[in-house]
């Protein structure tokens, strides 16, 4: 068996998968915070482009990808589905672990197999400007390329702790044409409210949305783009998923355990969506598990509550797992999981029993990521440490044979700033009380 198990671009999904019609229960719809009724398409008009609208609400099992689409796609998709030989050998374990490699795209994750088609309808429907938030930056710089390949402007606003830990990610958001703000900044009336109150916050992905939705919603010609939490950004991701199950396939393997790491969430549904069809139509029965920060665990110590999706209360309501639209999680180093809410339809289905939580420190996140380094050759981000501390504890547990699937969803070599805190011992697991949760959910609208 091969340790990378590839595919050529002839097997490029043609199609994104749907999982909302293969659920037992349809999901919540999103609400108008002022009428409190269900959102239609007019109402989010001002924010994106009536196809991306009709993805949102979209009840198809499958969706095709535009060609347009594939052809940036192939870029870099298939991508290579990995077995850790070197690293099941330094556990001692009788279990097999493979890894979907997301890190070998333009810009090192999984971000664009969103960003591109985002690029791509809001274009055809004549917009000329975009706008978004990011964290960690991997968003913001897959949508900066995915906007350069079809000629479109685009502001960042990047979550301040993020922007200062990692200088080289808005580099390359400008390297693509990108202009970069810190958020909160002085540019919008939101972040302006939020620097007046607390000029040394470091900012939050609730606050850098509100800042890019307050820009977006005030010009005729420029729409807002997410990197993950709605519907039409997991249906996107899926092409991870369908790759991973086809390649799985080729060597006669079928997970028992599929991890992935969870912010919004959508890295981890692009992985399990397609295995979650296989699982309902009783064809595979893995255990599917999300991985969160214990600095911010959402869906293990979060409410599962209708709540804003930015900070100022500018998008709809969503029936979500939330810390708390004002909740700013500590500066952990995993900028992409530092948001206050979790996936509508991933909240739904931990609702449903679909899959299960665990909350991680990031100093046992690290380790892991220092142990795949050295074992594997390939420095992962530090968001994916969380899937990959949850796969390296069920392998050193496991007493016979099975199979481990993660999604290692981008590298790490602008985050090089993190593992030198972790390997000079700097770097310190943070403590979220239950008091600080309590207090930002008594303000839940």
């Amino acid at each position: 068996m091969e340790t990378k198990i590839l595919l050529d671009e002839s097997r490029l999904p043609g199609r994104w998968y749907n999982v909302v019609p293969d659920l037992p229960a349809p999901p919540p719809p999103p609400l108008h915070p002022a009428t409190r009724e269900p959102v239609g398409p007019d109402d989010l008009a001002p924010l994106f482009p009536a196809e991306l609208i009709a993805q949102e609400a979209s009840t198809d099992r499958h969706v095709d990808i535009p060609e347009e689409v594939r052809e940036v796609y192939r870029l870099w998709r298939p991508t290579p589905l990995i077995r850790a030989r070197r690293l099941e050998r330094a556990l001692d374990t009788p279990a097999r672990i493979y890894v979907k490699y997301e890190g070998v795209s333009p810009v090192g994750s999984h971000k664009p197999n969103t960003a591109v088609p985002q690029a791509y309808y809001n274009a055809r429907a004549g917009v000329r400007r975009l706008t978004t938030e990011t964290g960690a930056g991997q968003w913001g710089s897959a949508l900066a390329f995915a906007c350069a390949q079809f000629g479109l402007d685009l502001d960042v606003w990047m979550v301040r702790a993020s922007y200062d830990q990692k200088p080289y990610r808005r580099s390359m958001m400008e390297l693509y044409g990108a202009r970069v703000h810190a958020s909160p900044s002085t540019a919008t009336a939101s972040g302006s409210g939020i620097l007046a109150e607390h000029p040394d916050s470091p900012g939050s992905l609730g606050i850098a949305i509100s800042e890019a939705v307050e820009v977006a919603a005030a010009s005729d010609d420029t729409r807002y783009a997410l990197g993950s939490v709605l519907n039409h950004v997991l249906l996107h991701q899926t092409v991870i998923g369908e790759e991973a199950l086809e390649q799985l396939a080729l060597v006669d393997e079928t997970p028992d355990v599929i991890v992935g790491c969870t912010g919004g969430g959508s890295n981890f549904a692009g992985l399990f969506f397609p295995f979650l069809r296989e699982k309902l139509a009783g064809r595979m029965d893995p255990v599917i598990r999300a991985v969160e920060p214990a600095a911010c665990p959402t869906f293990t110590r979060g409410r599962y509550a209708y709540d804003f999706g930015d900070t100022a209360g500018f998008t709809p309501l969503l029936k979500m797992h939330t810390l708390g639209h004002e909740f700013v999680p500590d500066p952990i180093h995993a900028g992409g999981l530092r948001y206050h809410g979790m996936a509508p339809l991933l909240s739904h289905m931990y609702e449903l029993g679909l899959f299960d939580a665990v909350a991680k420190p990031q100093r046992e996140c690290f380790e892991a990521g220092v142990l795949f380094a050295r074992t594997e050759g390939i420095v992962p981000a530090p968001e994916p440490t969380h899937a990959l501390a949850a796969a390296v504890e069920e392998a050193r547990n496991a007493t016979s044979e099975k199979v481990i699937l993660t999604a290692l969803c981008g590298h790490g070599h602008l985050d090089m700033a993190a593992y030198d805190r972790y390997l000079s011992g700097e770097m310190r697991d943070l403590d979220l009380s239950v008091d600080r949760i309590e207090a930002s959910l008594s303000r839940l609208p």
